[in-house]
């Protein structure tokens, strides 16, 4: 087969996964079942610039009842404080102080595990204070689940892209949901290793959770959202991915530097593994990046035409901002960077560091 169509087979596959995920993908609506209570349960650990937002924006759900828990994980700036001026005006919302991290834990998880056990809905809904959720988020999350049968429930919020840096890194999630995961995280399939979430946005039903053990199950992780879902799969629930960008938005990072960091933590329990990053520098450089150097071919025009289409599309659907569509080769450049660089970092034994902490790199 001549280079470029093999380029182009190579494009074929996140055409059609991605056609038929976009098309497929479920958006949360309605209200639950009568009765229902939803806890909204916030890790935050020097969140003071975030906080106040996040909790207007979760106190104003509605549709169903709501409680609003967040747990203070040793915040060195005025977080606690603005929580706890907060539950003072509405007693819906409540602070809880996390006790000293357990050796073999990492923090969200360890914040997660010990905001469930807060919690006294019939649903937990775990947000990162950087999330913005809109008034019917919950309900309509809630309703979903029950509707479907379904345990654990997330979606990638509507990402807010402020500078360059982020628009080389943060689109990257949504198109490899969108276009490289079969089933698109659907509920359809059942299959572990094909389940998949946004640690920014989930949603269980608190019998499943409770059952499967919750996050104490998974507590060494740094990529939460995954683990989770997997772990629901393997113990026999079903666990979905829906459009998440009506229900929340997130400026998860401030720049580059951030981007880099917050990612390359947890690419090592993603693509960045030994056997599965060659492959996968293969398929994405071989779709995304190979056809600009195999011009003026007809076929590598026609792979990046369609590649750029693509990534527009996605962009619309999850709505981006429409001017990092243009950066699209430099965004798989830069993701398959992050994930060489997380790798080399674990061949060297370095740990990856998040909010003041340093965890030994996962192994595999």
């Amino acid at each position: 087969m001549e280079p470029a169509h093999f380029a182009l087979a190579l494009a074929l596959v996140p055409i059609i996964f991605g056609a038929i995920n976009l098309w497929r993908m479920p958006r949360p609506r309605g209200v639950p079942a009568e009765g229902t209570r939803v806890s909204i349960l916030i890790p935050a650990r020097n969140e003071a610039a975030n906080i106040a937002a996040c909790l207007d924006a979760a106190l104003a759900s509605t549709g169903c009842a709501v409680e609003v828990v967040v747990m203070d994980d040793a915040s060195s700036d005025d977080t606690a404080a603005i929580v706890a001026a907060h539950a003072a005006r509405d007693a819906r919302v409540r602070l809880v102080q996390a006790p000293a991290l357990p050796p073999g834990w990492t923090g969200k998880v360890h914040a997660c595990a010990r905001l469930a056990e807060h919690a006294t809905g019939s649903h937990l809904l775990f947000i990162d204070a950087d999330v913005r959720l809109a008034p019917h988020a919950a309900a309509a999350m809630a309703a979903h689940a029950q509707g479907k049968g379904i345990a654990m429930l997330s979606g990638v919020p509507r990402q807010v892209i402020g500078t360059l840096g982020e628009a080389l890194t943060v689109p990257f999630i949504n198109f490899l949901l969108i276009c490289y995961l079969p089933f698109g995280g659907r509920a359809t399939q059942r299959k572990p290793s094909l389940a998949a979430a946004c640690g920014q946005l989930v949603m269980v039903e608190r019998r499943a959770y409770d059952a499967i053990g919750g996050h104490g199950a998974i507590k060494g992780v740094l990529h939460d959202g995954i683990a989770l879902a997997r772990l629901f799969r393997a113990r026999g629930h079903d666990t979905e991915i829906v459009d998440g960008a009506p229900l929340a938005t997130c400026r998860m990072y401030a720049g580059f530097g951030q981007s880099w960091s917050g990612f390359i933590k947890n690419a090592r329990e993603g693509m960045a593994t030994p056997v599965g990053l060659p492959v996968w520098t293969v398929v994405l450089a071989g779709a995304h990046l190979w056809p600009w150097f195999l011009l003026p071919n007809g076929e590598a025009w026609l792979t990046i035409a369609l590649m750029f289409a693509l990534r527009a599309v996605v962009t619309w659907r999850v709505r981006e901002p429409w001017w990092t569509v243009p950066l699209h080769p430099f965004t798989v450049l830069v993701a398959l960077a992050i994930q060489w660089a997380a790798l080399g970092r674990s061949a060297l034994g370095l740990k990856s560091g998040w909010k003041g902490r340093a965890y030994q790199p996962a192994v595999g």
